[in-house]
């Protein structure tokens, strides 16, 4: 049930009967019309721009369609009145019926109401995380895993196929730099002194890879070449630091469909195969780019390289793929690797990139369209940087990581589900201060806080209603008599509930998680606001003494359970059942 898509279709209708009464002129587009709440509560349950979107090509004054558009909703009974305000916008009043109509509803569906079809099963693949293996996750990484997989579960709820991917890239010098410290970790392990020089990594996270490398190959690589050993230790290192990873990820809630090596794109033919598809479509030549815009490097020269025409598809300039010494680029695997999502069937493409790589964004997008002729969309979302404080100061670079702090010590701290929640408080390109104080706080100030206190809340009241044999199950609340909420508190609360499936569909189509928090906050602010009249006045209080009148209230709290638990799962953040 969407009552703001039910309202639309009603207004559609309308407007097609005015079409053929002759009053408005056949053949008009109505892709943008729309229903939604107003800006100014005071002015209505809903309102449609209608008139003011259809004026111009109707030849028409806004205020004339609106007011003959008023005059066909009048009858619908769901409609107490509809109001031209301004310049023609047309302001609704609901009866009362529909928001307790709402509450049953949400009953009677249970966890599906807000579900949408939108998505109709088209497959997508979200991108996430992707960090290189060379360590444990840092609090960048966290933004972006948790943004990504909340993504996904949003986008999975509103009707599409989603796979979760994680593009391990170990294809590059870093796996070979990480290679070099697990040795000397490992040289550590048979009691040697060892010496981190600048561009290896010293954190303690190695410390147990350099033993468990001791452990599996005793002194065998012990002063020995690299040449020797390399190959052999980036591969024990890699799959080391995977399993760290996949522990860290686990840890946040965070569970992957797909691990995809860039390693294997090499040497088997998919880069080449990439550059191929691109080159038969005209797009790939050897060209001379021009110098770098701004300050020329001193040590930059004009050389023939091979260069994707990515202006073709909307980049800024042309790209290289392989150098003139016949390397490829750091672009090309890029390209092989979305080459093989498109091979493998998705509708869309999601990568979620930490707020460096915006450089990347047009060149991507650019490949993503040329390789499926422009049939699949690729959507780059970048989630900006995170500020920790604690106790009013940044907080202190990790000594287990040697240069940044982890994910775990976030999570380790505060829990999986309040770094899930106020990672989702901002949007995804917006900066993000997590202060470990303010995360904890109980109070209104605190989303994650305030959203679970009313879950609790409303377990609360089952609590209390089983303790006094009030029978309170949703079997029987889905047949309480409903029109015993009248109170403007307990409407405007159900008239929230209404909003759920709208808010859906809309942070599906923008690929926007953080709607949903911003959601769950402004409805439990709703529900505490109820709660608090009840304080005032004892006939607004959830437990009554006639059953029939607690059962209706308790309706209305367990519909607000329902969609707080829907919003969470979302989220991926477990609903608190009590709070201290």
């Amino acid at each position: 049930m969407n009552l703001f898509a039910d309202i639309r279709a009603r207004v559609l209708s309308d407007l097609e009967t005015l079409q053929a009464d002759g009053v408005l002129p056949a053949g008009l587009a109505m892709g943008n019309v729309t229903v939604e709440p107003p800006r100014d509560a005071a002015h209505g349950d809903m309102a449609t721009n209608a008139a003011m979107v259809l004026a111009k090509p109707a030849g028409k004054k806004p205020r004339d369609i609106a007011e003959a558009l008023a005059a066909k909703l009048a009858g619908d009974p769901r409609i107490t009145s509809a109001e031209v305000a301004g310049p023609g916008f047309l302001n609704l009043r609901l009866d009362p019926s529909v928001w307790r109509d709402v509450v049953g509803t949400v009953l009677q569906q249970g966890a599906r109401f807000g579900r949408s079809e939108m998505g109709q099963g088209k497959r997508v693949n979200v991108e996430y995380v992707s960090a290189n293996p060379t360590g444990p996750l840092h609090v960048g990484h966290t933004r972006g895993a948790v943004f990504g997989d909340a993504l996904a579960s949003l986008l999975d709820f509103a009707g599409f196929d989603v796979t979760r991917e994680y593009y391990i890239n170990d294809g590059g010098a870093q796996v070979d730099v990480l290679a070099r410290s697990v040795y000397l970790r490992y040289l550590e392990a048979h009691g040697q002194e060892v010496a981190f020089e600048d561009g290896t990594y010293p954190g303690d996270y190695l410390i147990p890879v350099g033993q468990a490398l001791k452990d599996n190959v005793g002194d065998a690589f012990v002063d020995k070449g690299e040449q020797f050993w390399l190959v052999e230790i980036r591969e024990f290192a890699t799959k080391a630091m995977m399993q760290l990873i996949r522990d860290d990820l686990a840890a946040l809630g965070v569970e992957m469909d797909v691990f995809y090596s860039e390693k294997s794109l090499y040497g088997t033919g998919q880069i080449e195969a990439s550059i191929d598809d691109l080159r038969s479509k005209g797009l790939i030549y050897e060209g001379v780019l021009e110098p770098p815009k701004g300050k020329v490097p001193e040590d930059w020269e004009p050389r023939e390289q091979t260069l994707f025409r990515s202006t073709d598809h909307g980049d800024d300039v042309d790209r290289p793929v392989q150098k003139s010494d016949g390397s490829w680029t750091y672009f090309a695997p890029d390209i092989a690797y979305h080459y093989d999502k498109v091979s493998r069937g998705f509708d869309a493409l999601i990568d979620v990139f930490g707020a460096d790589h915006g450089g990347y964004v047009k060149r991507m997008k650019a490949a993503v369209s040329a390789l499926s002729e422009g049939n699949v969309t690729l959507d780059i979302k970048l989630t900006q940087l995170v500020k920790l404080f604690k106790n009013g100061e940044p907080f202190k670079m990790s000594k287990r990581a040697g240069t940044f702090v982890t994910l775990r010590d976030v999570v380790d701290q505060v829990g999986p589900g309040v770094t899930r929640f106020h990672m989702l408080t901002r949007k995804n390109d917006a900066p993000l201060d997590f202060d470990f104080d303010r995360v904890l706080e109980q109070s209104r100030d605190n989303p994650v806080f305030y959203v679970q206190y009313a879950h609790a809340r409303v377990a609360s009241v089952l609590r209390k209603a089983a303790d006094e044999s009030i029978a309170a199950d949703d079997a029987t609340l889905q047949t309480a008599d409903l029109s015993m909420l009248a109170h403007e508190a307990e409407l405007t609360l159900a008239a929230k509930l209404s909003e759920w499936p709208r808010l859906v569909e809309i942070a599906a189509r923008n690929n926007e998680p953080h709607r949903i928090a911003f959601f769950l906050y402004e409805l439990a602010g709703d529900f505490h606001a109820l709660w608090n009249k009840g304080n005032e006045l004892p006939k607004l209080r959830f437990l009554q003494d006639d059953s029939a009148i607690s059962q209706a209230k308790i309706a209305l709290a367990r519909a607000t359970m329902l969609v707080i638990q829907a919003g969470l799962g979302i989220l991926g953040v477990t609903p608190e059942q009590e709070l201290r």
